[in-house]
Parts: structure tokens; C-alpha cells; sequence
């Protein structure tokens, strides 16, 4: 498992070296210099960020650099939001998919269903009252059923078309 050294010095340079190393290793962990910690730590990406102050009682002690971080947010966020390009594809985007529009169709549906079964609900009358209930528990499965009965119906309308194309 372990290499074959030459003489006991090879190994003993080895094992001082290895001493070392780990030493080094153990001050970067303490935290002794943390902005070197954090920097070994992150890679490099905190050094732009923390900056070492010496305090009124001659203590070092680590701040954010609060100038860079603010620069940094607005170059993004002007980046990102006043491209005129981005803007009209986010509202292409979202006016193309079909999904928005399901979803508005169906937001619809729930809002017109649920303010009647609602006004029925607080009607003194007990037939309405009935009504409202049968819209708020059978509505669901009666839209349900509804949409099932017109996507088979869209589907093979679609699959004649194509076959008449063919």
C-alpha cells in the first residue's frame, strides 16, 4: 500500500513536509486570517467582497464592501431589465404559449362559478341554496368531464385533418 523509500532521511523529509502541509491547512480552518480562510474557501469569489478594517481599539475585523456589492446589483439589474429585447420576448413568449391562455380561461370559469354558487349560498331561499351547494361540489367533475369530451374531440378532429392530408 505504501511507497518504498530509499533511506530513512527520504522518509523523514516526507513526514516534515506532510507536518507542514497539515499545519498550513490547520490555520486556513481556525480562521486566524479569515478573509484568506473565506478566500481558500470560496475559491477567490468573497475577495471582492470583504475588506479588512482595523477598528478604533486596533483591531482587524472584516466588513462587507457594501460600494461593490450595490454596483454589482444594479449592473445586473440593469442588465436584465431594461433590454428591451428580453421585455418583448417574455411578452412573446407568454402570449404565444397556450398555457397562459388555458389558465386564464380557466380562472375565469372558477371566478363566474364560484361568485354564483356563493350568491346562492347566502340566498334565504333553500333552492338556491341547493344549487349553490350541487355548483361547488359537482361543477368540478361536470368541467372535468367537459374538457375530456373536448380534447378527445379536438384530437381526432386534428388526427381526420392529417389523415386528409395524407
Amino acid at each position: 500500500m505504501g511507497r518504498k523509500y530509499e533511506s530513512l532521511e527520504e522518509l523523514r523529509r516526507k513526514k516534515n513536509l506532510l507536518k507542514s502541509e497539515i499545519s498550513d491547512l490547520e490555520s486556513l480552518l481556525t480562521f486566524k486570517n479569515t478573509k484568506e480562510s473565506l478566500s481558500a474557501f470560496t475559491n477567490g469569489f468573497t475577495d471582492d467582497y470583504l475588506q479588512e478594517q482595523v477598528d478604533e481599539n486596533g483591531e482587524e475585523k472584516i466588513v462587507l464592501r457594501k460600494d461593490v456589492i450595490v454596483k454589482q446589483l444594479t449592473s445586473e439589474m440593469k442588465d436584465t431589465f431594461i433590454n428591451k429585447n428580453t421585455a418583448k420576448e417574455l411578452a412573446g413568449s407568454a402570449l404565444k404559449s397556450s398555457g397562459a391562455v388555458d389558465t386564464l380561461v380557466r380562472l375565469g370559469i372558477t371566478a363566474l362559478i364560484g361568485n354564483f354558487a356563493k350568491k346562492n349560498m347566502k340566498s334565504s331561499n333553500w333552492k338556491k341554496k341547493l344549487v349553490g351547494a350541487v355548483l361547488i361540489y359537482l361543477a368540478p367533475v361536470a368541467l372535468k368531464f367537459l374538457r375530456k369530451k373536448l380534447e378527445t374531440y379536438q384530437k381526432n378532429k386534428s388526427v381526420s385533418s392529417m389523415e386528409q392530408l395524407i
